[in-house]
């Protein structure tokens, strides 16, 4: 009997060693802690910059074993502003987005792998945009976590990647090649759930 409550007792000791520390984070998008920003060459001479307003999401993420991490965002197209309302309607338009059919972009990560210092890393996964789904690889930095002043924890992360257009089914065939592909800067603030 005393065996098995010793072997008991090790056990339970030994189980918060073992068992991950993940914590459920949501994105932080309604206090301007979190952004999704695009750039996206104008004719080969200059850029046009914008973002999109409105997304939700949440991710996972656990400091001793980043590679277990996760993230599913869901983003609203027509809250697009590029800072100009007419180039807004027409990159929103069948041309292009075609927002009113598909209204909602979303990524959904499958794998991460970091680098040696944990702190960088690759994320896989799911984007669908324009009613086509691909995989695509964001470049992530671990920005940083910690306590916040209204007794919340906050975890950050920032992401880049770039996107053919034509992997989407949008034809960007009318313009030189430098519009062919968008740059994707992404802003993650979570607050722990």
């Amino acid at each position: 009997m005393l065996k098995k409550t010793a072997l008991a007792a090790l056990v339970a000791a030994a189980l918060p060693l073992t068992q991950a520390q993940a914590a459920d984070y949501k994105i932080d998008s309604e206090g301007q802690h979190a952004f999704i920003q695009f750039k996206i060459s104008h004719l080969g001479y200059s850029y046009i910059l914008g973002d999109f307003k409105q997304f939700s999401g949440d991710f996972s993420y656990d400091p001793e074993a980043p590679e277990e991490s996760s993230v599913a965002v869901k983003v609203d197209v027509d809250s697009l502003d590029s800072n100009h309302a007419e180039r807004d309607k027409h990159i929103l338009s069948g041309d292009f987005l075609d927002a009113s059919k598909y209204p909602q972009a979303s990524f959904k990560s499958t794998g991460f792998q970091i680098d040696d210092d944990g702190e960088e890393g690759e994320m896989t996964g799911e984007l669908t945009l324009h009613g086509v789904t691909r995989e695509v690889t964001f470049d992530v930095d671990h920005i940083g976590g910690g306590d916040d002043p209204w007794g919340g924890y906050r975890q950050g992360f920032e992401a880049t990647t770039t996107l053919d257009l034509a992997d989407f089914d949008i034809d960007m065939s009318q313009f030189p090649a430098p519009m062919h592909s968008v740059d994707l800067y992404v802003v993650l603030e979570g607050i722990r759930q």
